[in-house]
This record gives C-alpha cells, structure tokens and sequence, in this order.
C-alpha cells in the first residue's frame, strides 16, 4: 500500500512528495533533498520544498506540545511516551543547554539521526524558550542543515571515487 502511494506520488507528483517527507519527522530534509534530486528536480526545488515542507509541522508544535502532552500525559501509553521523548530530547541536547538559541541552530543545522527541527522543537519546548525565538533558530537551523544536505548530494558522487582510491 505504502509504496503504492510513493509511487504514485514519484511519477506524478514529486514536488508534493518532496514535501511531504520533508514534513516527516525522522526524513526531514535529510530523506527530502536526495530523494527530490533523484526524481529529478532542479536544486533550487529540491532545497526550496525541502525545507518549506521541514518547517510547515514546526510552528504547531511549538505552539501545541505542551497542551496536547499535558492532555495526553493523563494515559498510561502516552505518559510513558512522552517521558522517552523528553528524557531522550534532553540527553541530546547539552548543545542547546550551554548556547541556548545559538545551541539551537546548531543543533537543528548538524543533519544527523536525532537532530533536526522535530527534535529542535521538542529541545525549545523542554528549555522553555519563547516560540518566536525559538521558530526563528530552528528556521535558521533548518536552511542551514538545507545546504549541508545538498552540497553533500551534489558532490557525494565526486567524493566516493576520490575516497575508494587512496
């Protein structure tokens, strides 16, 4: 079913496809850019959609973790959860906890597994950072990590020969 989807998606429509896993939250623009350039979108669509649909989940989040977790805290599963998710958030985040809103963009910009915006605004919400703040690094993050991610596609297949030679 699911890859009957993606492939719909691919042929038909890749710019909404290049979006939507942009809005995932462990893609984000790390699956979202090699996969738009592998359906052969230009760069510039691929980095724009990339980190439009990466930001597109991150305002609400920001604005509703706290009362949809204190809702649903109420629920054993939920409660369990969300206690993973913040103590994991925290682990991680010893960044964001020494530079505060710089930390943020930091962390946010650094495209590896458990960094991103998703994570980003969880860290921003457990810091009790003021939203705009914190939306501000996380999109300054998020162009940043845009880049990283793109540069590395478009020079990954020139690097790989140079690497397998020495």
């Amino acid at each position: 079913m699911i890859s009957s989807l993606i492939n719909l998606f691919k042929g038909e429509y890749p710019k909404l496809l290049t979006v939507l896993v942009a809005m995932l939250p462990i893609a984000e623009l790390r699956g979202a850019i090699p996969l738009a350039l592998s359906l052969k979108l230009s760069v510039a669509n691929a980095y724009l959609l990339s980190v439009a649909g990466n930001l597109i989940p991150i305002l609400p989040v920001l604005l509703l973790l706290e009362p949809v977790s204190k809702h649903l805290r109420k629920i054993d599963a939920f409660d369990h959860f969300f206690n993973w998710l913040f103590n994991r958030t925290r682990n991680r985040s010893a960044l964001i906890e020494r530079l505060e809103l710089i930390g943020l963009v930091l962390f946010v910009a650094v495209p590896l597994p458990m960094t991103g915006a998703w994570t980003g605004a969880v860290a921003a919400f457990l810091f009790r950072f003021r939203v705009r703040n914190a939306f501000l690094a996380i999109v300054f993050g998020v162009l940043l990590a845009g880049i990283v991610v793109t540069l590395t596609c478009l020079g990954f297949i020139r690097l790989v020969p140079f690497f397998l030679s020495r």
